[in-house]
């Protein structure tokens, strides 16, 4: 199984690294981005059954250490590789 996981900001929270993006896009001349939100990427490798298997296990995995439930969100797929 390939869990595919999402981890962004939560709107309300500052995001200086989307706004030194957005500025740089901006000199760039694409003066029509608006905003610029930065988050990250994960792919995690499991040797479960299935996605019923799957799920609860990569849920507390991202509670416990790859997302900060407090600024962040998250969101996963898992599929067979």
């Amino acid at each position: 199984m390939l869990a595919r996981i999402y981890v962004t900001l939560k709107k309300g929270v500052l995001d200086p690294q989307g706004k030194a993006v957005q500025h740089s896009l901006e000199s760039l001349g694409y003066d029509k981005v608006r905003d610029v939100r930065l988050g990250k990427y994960m792919e995690v490798k499991l040797d479960y059954s299935g996605a019923g298997e799957s799920e609860p296990i990569v849920r507390e995995m991202c509670e416990k250490l790859l997302a900060n439930p407090v600024i962040e969100d998250y969101r996963f797929e898992i599929t067979e590789e």
